[in-house]
């Protein structure tokens, strides 16, 4: 069993659960590129055109699936280019090799640091016929903007399902993808934002406005998605003036709506890297060193593009979606809004916005508080232990449910000019009779993954039996369909045949659909949902099933500073989290 749970923990861990210059024209998504590439078609097979030259990929025979990995999208950000707006790649010179992974951008990891600061590529999957035209689902993984691939999902499986192109994403990550320190600033407003990844994707949704066709996709038809922080990523996407135009539909899986001051966020940065700038011999003290850190100094940026990648990525880590300690989408005034999401001026789309019910049971698995009780096995046996987990995941979860898809939903609504879709997936809250790990995690954060891609391992390594239930592949199909219409039709409505009427978020009915399932059969059905933060507040206060110290020190120290507990934080005095 203790093995079980250093495993459990791993996974966690890797899943980040625990915590030269270029104008703005040309991230935009028309240009001369865009004109080259319409006279480019589609024939089927592996090697295909794009503005750079021919790519081969390779054909997944068991999922009739055609296959293109690491493409560069950008040239890599290195050297002069490390804290730069991306620029075009250059020309392949031959056919370019499409049928290994490419680079995963450098991060921290389990296993130390990994990756490359060469990491702007992208993965393709299509169906493996003759069709064209088919619409684009552009994918942007997890990771708290801090770890994380590509690869989180990969479309083999699905692409036929879906009958859709399927693109997913790396890009810069860490204090490499966000910088706030003014010394970086070059007098171009989008890469002083600091937002450097956000630049990054909306440079991989140019080079496939650009050449997808190619691979039988409609440029016209993109639709811009993630999971986690790239669905946060989404929904920044929705409220940047840089990505205007750059998709039609949208899809936040677990997203919700966070940015950064951009000065609090000044001060983190130079707080976390102030310690290498003693270690250098550079400053005398740590106070020294953050002081300086904040000021528009030459020598500042001379010695921030001296350090390794490695030193860099290393800073910061264990955020456990708590912004104070990695904050990142900044409101510059420029990419983001410096109103925030209070912006009127919305990149108005049709969206779904999806969430699971035990969104944070990852998290308080992974959180300090329990890790003694995790790591010795004694967590699911301790019934004093495990009830106080049971108070951090519900909690947790009902608070960061609503900051998924009923608060962005409510905040955006007066200013949002398409349709709002919300969808919740309760499935693994109620008994199914398995023995797997569904019965602790519920519909956690990530639940939506293995009905989407039946390969991903992270998530069926540990819930297999649950995902191989009848009424789970019932519900893997129904959840598909949606996806599907919604991808297909030009309006974005996400209602077909023989499936439950999905209506569309309003203020006056926050409808949102209800998709679920039991050992043998799948559910789908509209429900109203009127519950605030409030409410949730309340229940945590009338709450007694564990003892007053130990809720006093969940809701101070595990449920805290956390991107959905502004309410809580502000009703039980929690201290904050940002460097004073």
């Amino acid at each position: 069993m203790r093995r079980v749970f250093k495993y459990l923990l791993a996974v966690v861990l890797a899943l980040g659960f625990v915590g030269g210059n270029v104008s703005a024209a040309s991230l935009t998504s028309t240009n001369v590129k865009a004109e080259v590439s319409s006279s480019q078609t589609y024939k089927k097979g592996i090697t295909q055109e794009t503005n750079y030259g021919n790519v081969k990929g390779y054909v997944n025979v068991e999922e009739n699936a055609l296959v293109w990995k690491g493409l560069p999208y950008a040239k890599a950000p290195v050297g002069e280019l490390r804290w730069k707006a991306p620029e075009d790649p250059a020309p392949f010179g031959g056919t370019f090799d499409a049928t290994k992974s490419g680079n995963i951008a450098i991060q921290s990891s389990a296993q130390g640091i990994i990756g490359s600061e060469d990491s702007l590529n992208l993965d393709i999957y299509r169906p493996n016929t003759n069709k064209k035209n088919l619409p684009v689902l552009l994918f942007i993984h997890g990771g708290n903007n801090q770890t994380g691939k590509s690869e989180e999902i990969t479309g083999e499986s699905f692409v036929n399902d879906l009958d859709a192109i399927f693109v997913s994403v790396n890009y810069r990550l860490g204090p490499l993808g966000f910088n706030p320190l003014p010394a970086l600033n070059t007098g171009n407003g989008l890469e002083d934002s600091g937002n450097y990844a956000l630049l990054d994707i909306a440079k991989s949704l140019d080079w496939v406005k650009e050449n997808i066709k190619s691979f039988g996709g409609d440029p016209n038809n993109v639709t811009i998605s993630g999971f986690s922080a790239g669905g946060r990523d989404v929904m920044a996407a929705l409220a940047s003036p840089i990505f205007e135009g750059k998709f039609q539909k949208a899809i936040a899986f677990s997203g919700g709506m966070t940015m950064a001051d951009q000065d609090d966020s000044v001060k983190v940065f130079a707080k976390a890297i102030a310690p290498l700038v003693v270690q250098d011999g550079v400053k005398s003290t740590e106070e020294e060193a953050y002081q300086w850190l904040q000021t528009e100094d030459e020598a500042v940026k001379d010695y921030l593009y001296s350090l390794s990648a490695d030193r860099l990525s290393g800073l910061m880590s264990n955020a456990a979606i708590r912004m104070s300690v990695f904050p990142h989408l900044y409101n510059d005034g420029v990419v983001l809004p410096k109103e925030k999401f209070d912006t009127k001026n919305y990149n108005s789309v049709p969206l779904i916005m999806l969430t699971g019910t035990s969104e944070f049971s990852f998290f308080a698995w992974g959180d300090p508080y329990f890790a003694s009780s995790v790591q010795d096995g004694s967590l699911l046996k301790d019934e004093t232990k495990y009830a106080e987990f049971t108070f951090a995941k519900k909690y947790g979860s009902d608070l960061y449910r609503l900051f998924n898809t009923q608060e962005s939903a409510e905040k955006m609504y007066v200013s949002y000019k398409a349709p709002i879709y919300t969808v919740e997936i309760p499935f693994g809250e109620e008994p199914t009779g398995t023995t797997d790990m569904m019965s602790v995690f519920g519909s956690f954060h990530g639940v939506f993954v293995p009905l989407l891609d039946s390969n991903n391992k992270s998530y069926l390594s540990m819930m297999r039996e649950s995902y191989s239930l009848d009424g789970a592949k019932e519900l893997s199909v129904q959840f598909k369909e949606y996806l599907a219409n919604f991808l297909h039709d030009p309006k974005g409505n996400p209602n077909g045949k023989k499936l439950a009427d999905w209506e569309a978020w309003t203020k006056k009915k926050p409808a949102n659909l209800v998709l679920t399932a039991n050992e043998t059969n799948a559910f789908a059905e509209m429900s109203v949902d009127t519950t605030s933060k409030l409410d949730v507040i309340n229940e945590i206060e009338k709450d007694t099933s564990i003892s007053s110290d130990a809720k006093k020190k969940i809701i101070s120290e595990v449920l805290n500073g956390r991107w959905f507990s502004a309410e809580l934080d502000e009703f039980f005095g929690n201290k904050s989290l940002w460097v004073e």
